[in-house]
């Protein structure tokens, strides 16, 4: 799995190597980090669905590692925007951020990922408390939204990939929530026979202490 993700990273450095950057090198520096990113993020997101088809429990071990990397990659992107494209203008930079509305989506997804990042830890999840911190990692879903958006409002017309990108994502969401809605429909049953098998083990324990 580390091979498989850091493979894009020694691509890029051939690339660098072999002065294989196209025309316009830190478009493509950026475009790549960025496509990484989501590839990164859509697959920790396909791990849950995964098992759930499959009944594979260790797939569950891959994610929280594919989240890190898509974590790694978008900050890579951000710091190829920050030094190559502004040169550290920090005003300019938050002036773009403004005024370009798929800048303000993809820096949102970044702040959204930062504390999924920082509280990715079993430490952190004994400290914050099972719950806080299921709660606190859905917000990658809008990550996940969010940054297809923003590869959406950047692409130009006609390029499909970040289509194929929002195809992907809508359906890994749509296996997510039929998931959840079946547990719920099935929640109410199991809590009644709990209760049907607890009302029927007291009976037999009023039966059996009855003086015959």
């Amino acid at each position: 799995m580390w091979l498989a993700a850091l493979a894009p990273l020694a691509y890029l450095a051939g690339c660098v190597l072999t002065d294989n950057l196209g025309a316009n090198p830190i478009d493509f520096v950026t475009d790549t980090l960025g496509d990484w990113t989501l590839r990164m993020l859509l697959a920790s997101l396909a791990v849950t669905p995964l098992r759930l088809l499959t009944g594979q429990a260790w797939l569950v071990t891959l994610r929280r590692l594919l989240g890190l990397f898509a974590f790694a990659y978008a900050v890579m992107h951000f710091s190829v925007w920050v030094v190559l494209d502004f040169f550290f203008d920090w005003p300019l930079m938050a002036a773009d951020i403004v005024k370009r509305p798929y800048i303000t989506v993809g820096m949102t997804a970044l702040v959204l990922l930062t504390p999924l990042a920082l509280t990715s830890t079993a430490g952190m999840v004994k400290r914050l408390g099972a719950r806080a911190w299921r709660r606190l990692h859905r917000l990658v879903y809008v990550a996940a939204i969010l940054g297809v958006l923003h590869y959406l409002w950047l692409a130009k017309v006609g390029v499909k990939t970040p289509w194929v990108y929002a195809a992907i994502l809508a359906l890994l969401l749509g296996i997510r929530i039929v998931a959840a809605v079946r547990r719920r429909a099935s929640a109410p049953r199991a809590g009644a026979s709990v209760e049907a098998a607890r009302a029927r083990w007291v009976k037999r324990r009023l039966e059996d202490t009855r003086p015959r």
